[in-house]
């Protein structure tokens, strides 16, 4: 069950109707710039007070957006971004210096993995060590010296790993490490890293904190004020701000997150349990069936799951790409976290180095269900089994 407080959150927390002609609704501020009336005054703005004087440092609808995202991850500051990876990268260079170690999931986002690849190895000499992080033994091996960061994911978006995130989070504050978490998948209405002792969590407002696949932003939030300060200066300077019709539109989708999440949820297991007994699908990849490795912690950890989860044909992937051409309601597509339900066939091209990586082979399918009702779903994917 939601908490009382995120409800108030999602709905309420940040907005004053008094300070817009009592309007249910916050308006979108379209402005540029804000002007004062004397040049004391301009110079006695502080953007950290939530005052105004340039879009880029702080907007009145951005604030809104902000403060309902700090409330409902309980940090003391959440600063958004013009999409996930630009709120990630933030992250990363505001932590991170010349020769730092980073410890990375395995199966963290592939974009993530390419900036700390064939960018920051280059430019700033930073190593990754990549870990699976289902033991906390990963970790504990993979610490060096000059580790300043771990990145994690959890649950992961393609296989579904689970991290133990108190372990790790004590983990690293011993050796004096930040910790990252890309928590998505869960959105704040399930799981809440901050008060397992993870240092900075991200979403990718593009997928349920938006919920109708029509805004692209991130989001970074943290219990460190000075962090977050830290941040928010940094976004400044490198120009990676939300515009406020984007904002506006997340606000808007906050509003409506908890009902959602519950009908992916109550969908999603309607499906996965359906995958699971069916012949022609060789395993499912969802933490919320109890024969996932990690169910216990995964309950230990989230209150629900969302509407994403994988599967393996038990078949060639030929006989995979045959199976999500086949599909009717479930569109093809890369994202995930809209109103729709999609179907992306994700390792079909996937070279014989990236399956030895990620242990996988190219017959993966990563569904996300919809809103279209688990019914009208499991009928789809009968019939696009029937195929293959």
């Amino acid at each position: 069950m939601t908490d009382n407080q995120d409800l108030l959150a999602m709905t309420h927390v940040g907005e004053d109707p008094s300070k817009y002609m009592k309007s249910v609704t916050p308006p979108i501020f379209m402005n540029s710039l804000h002007v004062f009336d004397s040049v004391d005054d301009y110079f006695a703005v502080d953007i950290f007070k939530d005052e105004y004087y340039y879009g880029r440092a702080s907007n009145p609808t951005v604030t809104i957006l902000e403060k309902k995202m700090a409330a409902l991850e309980h940090g003391s500051r959440a600063v958004v971004f013009s999409a996930g990876m630009a709120a990630c990268a933030a992250a990363i260079l505001a932590v991170c210096k010349t020769g730092s170690h980073v410890i990375c999931m395995k199966a963290s986002y592939g974009p993530v993995q390419h900036l700390l690849n064939d960018f920051l190895k280059e430019k700033m000499e930073i190593t990754v060590t990549y870990v699976d992080g289902t033991d906390l033994k990963d970790f504990q091996e993979a610490i060096r010296p000059e580790t300043d960061m771990i990145i994690l994911e959890s649950p992961s978006t393609l296989i579904f790993s689970v991290v133990d995130l108190e372990g790790v989070a004590k983990l690293a504050h011993e050796h004096g490490i930040k910790t990252y978490i890309d928590n998505t998948y869960s959105t704040p209405v399930f799981q809440k890293p901050l008060d397992m002792g993870i240092d900075i969590v991200m979403h990718t407002m593009t997928k349920y904190i938006g919920g109708h696949s029509d805004l692209i932003g991130g989001v970074l939030i943290s219990k460190d004020e000075e962090f977050m300060q830290k941040i928010m200066v940094q976004r400044d300077w490198f120009g990676g701000v939300l515009g406020p019709m984007e904002a506006w539109l997340a606000i808007r989708g906050l509003r409506t997150l908890d009902v959602r999440m519950q009908r992916h949820y109550e969908t999603a297991m309607k499906v996965a349990e359906f995958l699971e007994n069916h012949p022609k699908v060789k395993h499912v990849y969802f933490t919320g069936l109890k024969s996932h490795p990690q169910y216990e912690l995964a309950r230990k950890q989230q209150k629900g799951e969302c509407g994403l989860m994988s599967i393996e044909i038990d078949g060639s992937a030929e006989d995979t790409a045959k199976f999500v051409d086949s599909l009717k309601i479930f569109e093809r597509g890369c994202s995930w976290g809209g109103f729709e339900s999609l179907a992306i066939a994700y390792t079909y091209n996937w070279s014989e180095e990236e399956q030895a990586f990620h242990n996988l082979n190219r017959s993966i399918v990563r569904l996300h269900c919809g809103l279209e009702g688990a019914e009208n779903l499991i009928e789809d994917l009968s019939q696009a089994l029937d195929k293959i």
